[in-house]
């Protein structure tokens, strides 16, 4: 790969940047760059084994029905379900439980390939009494994170109206309950693109410009706008900015009662936010006489970037909100806006106050008129608690075992579903009846609504536990372990060591049909640990792994493996870690410090230029978490782990000591060319500055692959197709590395 001389001083340093170049996806040279380097990554994957073998596994344990716990909207149930190996979910509606369930929309009929995916969606209110009720939906392409807004009128057949709402981003949708419209959020074209339609015939279903996705201008200056059915997108009106800092987030919902927007405020990805609200008894007037620059007026009920403030409910004037003020693992509290007053002083009650043990306030779920379901989380499982609006303990609700909810309820409905998954449980959803007695079994226990079955799969001969393992600073970290009853601890089993440590996000437990096969076609074993920097155990947790304490989650990371070693179950040439985004970030620092540690490394979609990660799409947000390039003292941290700076040279102690093992650890990276939340060109620098480094070595034998895929972005909305073949190629390459063999 071509290296320039190119450099640049940084405060005060000399970095160099040979692959600048690679920053610019339309180049000719890019693309032969991306040619190349899938042509390589191609030859070498006709050299490793058991590819075809883990796929048909992987298809066969895949091609189970998938369903969502359902939601009623406008009296009607809808639920989401895949029949085994579409490659998206297809939206369901029905009059009741018992009734047949009709196709609301089939996403799959979107595109030819799949890749066409729902995004945002929000129902109308449907509280007119006129029968209508319409669906707003997002469609995003190729992995992008840009959506059009369609609209069908679900009253009538499902009518697909003529709106067309286009450069959406970051998005919610939140209808008015007159139904005339709803708030979405956007940004300004990209420059290279402002002429370019996303959804040039505006049926939703464009797959002629490819681009969108691809480009690299930064996120900014978002804004709200209201759209109004049936009026093109140009007739929008502008409802809020924030101009004093155009990197701010804007989202926004609205009130319980209709008569409030809900204005959200973001800084980055900043586990706080700033709440204005604004009175929509008189939006219509604001519409009609509003000129068209004009925002709508607000009271700024939270003006400050300390603290998070997630809206609940509202009973009149009473509004509830879940916090972390003051509160790291979060509380719920309450304000009387009776007043208005654009000047007054917010005075926020305690409803109910942060938990003890280190338990973590996930979400809270308004149900049956005057009930709040508390989705807590106990050492990275969940538990559910039920309390009333004046914040008195109800009851727990019991659960079938240790794993991860998802909750679907509505306040005015007393039905409450839950949707229960594990690492060895692919799902149940449970039926609660929440307007019964506390004590009966309705209300604690429920009744078990639907059950998923994976043909194939026996979890009886599989074994998941959770253990404590010291970090370098003597921390204890949560770690889960999947194994096959039948492996014995010999000190050489494969591992698949994955990893997150980030952003407040917790890994908590989940069925993984790849993982398993990984656990039980390799012998091998699922290690997750939950590094700090993610949110298991609140902000103090999520705090210990952000900015300058950033090495703490590389150091986590490493002591798991450490963990795993001592413990007799792996030694490092049986040591493969993986991760995603942040993780693939995490990945790359790991091998980078420890090649000694790990055999085989594969980075999915990561974060690897430290140093320019804030100039690309929606890079400048991840600074509340990285810190600021721009900044003398952040930049001298951020160069120490960067993973494309940090590479080690051939010739280094660190990698000489390896050459009996083939050296430093196989890489694969992984990227989408349509990813426009860590642009690929991370991943391209990284890579070609590995095979600078590493690979003219004889040493050297251990591969450095990237896999760039095509119509892919950061991974949501990634048709099932593509899962399989992507998790095909993953685990059976890490398998190859580890020397397993795959068994039938």
């Amino acid at each position: 790969v071509r290296r320039s001389d190119f450099a640049e001083e940084l405060h005060g340093v000399r970095v160099a940047d040979p692959y600048r170049w690679l920053e610019d996806p339309d180049s000719e040279e890019t693309k032969a760059f991306v040619d190349a380097q899938n042509a390589v990554t191609q030859r070498a994957f006709e050299q490793v084994p058991f590819v075809e073998e883990t796929k048909a596994r992987l298809t066969e344990l895949f091609n189970y029905e998938k369903y969502t716990a359902p939601k009623k909207y406008g009296g009607k149930y809808v639920f989401a379900k895949n029949d085994g190996l579409q490659n998206q979910y297809v939206y369901y509606i029905q009059d009741s439980l018992e009734s047949e369930p009709r196709v609301l929309l089939d996403p799959n009929l979107l595109s030819s390939d799949g890749t066409a995916a729902l995004s945002s969606r929000a129902f109308s209110e449907a509280k007119l009494g006129d029968g209508k009720l319409y669906f707003a939906h997002g469609i995003s392409r190729g992995g992008s994170d840009w959506q059009t807004i369609k609209v069908l009128a679900v009253h009538d057949d499902n009518a697909v109206l003529a709106d067309t709402v286009e450069w959406v981003k970051f998005s919610a949708i939140a209808w008015t309950h007159d139904d005339k419209g709803f708030f979405y959020s956007r940004y300004p074209p990209p420059e290279n693109l402002a002429g370019a339609a996303h959804d040039a015939n505006g049926d939703g279903d464009d797959e002629e410009n490819s681009k969108h996705g691809t480009e690299t201008d930064s996120n900014v200056n978002h804004q709200l706008w209201y759209h109004a059915l049936h009026t093109p997108q140009a007739q929008d009106k502008l409802v809020y900015a924030y101009p004093a800092d155009p990197s701010y987030s804007i989202t926004a919902e609205v009130s319980d009662d209709g008569k409030r927007l809900l204005i959200s405020l973001g800084d980055g990805c900043k586990n706080a936010n700033m709440v204005h609200i604004a009175d929509l008894e008189n939006f219509d007037a604001f519409l009609s006489s509003a000129a068209p620059t004009e925002l709508i007026a607000v009271r700024k009920l939270v003006d400050d970037m300390e603290a998070s403030f997630g809206y609940i409910l509202n009973d009149g004037d009473v509004y509830y909100f879940q916090t972390n003020k003051d509160a790291p693992r979060e509380r719920v509290v309450r304000a009387d806006l009776s007043s208005g007053a654009v000047d007054q002083v917010v005075v926020w009650e305690e409803v109910i106050p942060e938990q003890s043990d280190l338990v973590v306030l996930e979400g809270v779920h308004p149900v049956a008129g005057d009930l709040l379901v508390l989705q807590l989380l106990k050492d990275v499982v969940n538990v559910l608690h039920v309390y009333d609006l004046h914040g008195v303990f109800q009851y727990e609700i019991e659960l079938p075992s240790v794993g991860t909810v998802g909750v679907s309820s509505k306040r005015s409905e007393s039905e409450l579903f839950i949707h229960f998954i594990s690492f060895l449980y692919p799902g149940s959803i449970l039926r609660f009846d929440l307007s019964a007695d506390k004590a009966s079994a309705s209300a604690r226990t429920g009744e078990l609504f639907r059950e998923t079955k994976v043909r194939g799969f026996d979890a009886s001969l599989f074994e998941a536990k959770q253990v404590f393992y010291p970090s370098k600073d003597g921390t204890k970290i949560p770690m889960f372990i999947v194994k096959s009853k039948s492996s014995p601890l010999t000190g050489d089993l494969p591992v698949y060591l994955y990893g997150y440590g980030g952003f407040n996000i917790s890994l908590s437990p989940a069925f993984s049909v790849a993982r398993l096969v990984f656990v039980q076609h390799f012998g091998g074993v699922l290690a997750l640990p939950n590094l700090r920097g993610g949110g298991e155990y609140g902000e103090d947790w999520h705090q210990d792994g952000m900015l300058f304490k950033k090495q703490n989650v590389f150091d986590d990371f490493h002591a798991a493996a450490e963990y795993l070693i001592n413990e007799g179950y792996t030694n490092p040439s049986k040591i493969a870690i993986h991760g995603g985004s942040n993780g693939g970030l995490l990945v790359a620092a790991a091998s980078n410090q420890r090649p000694d540690l790990y055999r085989c490394a594969v980075g999915a979609v990561g974060v690897m230029d430290m140093l320019r990660f804030h100039k690309f799409t929606i890079g400048h947000a991840w600074r509340t978490d990285y810190g600021d390039p721009d900044v003398a003292e952040d930049f001298r941290y951020l160069l120490a782990y960067s993973p494309v700076h940090n590479v080690p040279r051939v010739d280094s102690e660190a990698v000489q000591r390896l050459s009996s093992r083939g050296g430093f650890p196989a890489v694969l990276l992984t990227t989408g060319d349509h990813d426009d939340r860590v642009v690929p060109l991370h991943s391209y620098k990284l890579i070609a500055a590995l095979q600078h480094a590493l690979g003219g070595s004889p040493a050297q034998t251990n591969p450095l692959l990237i896999r760039i895929d095509t119509k892919s972005g950061h991974g949501a909305g990634k048709p099932l197709a593509k899962t399989i073949e992507e998790n095909s190629e993953v685990f059976a390459f890490i398998a190859w590395n580890l020397g397993a063999k795959f068994i039938q």
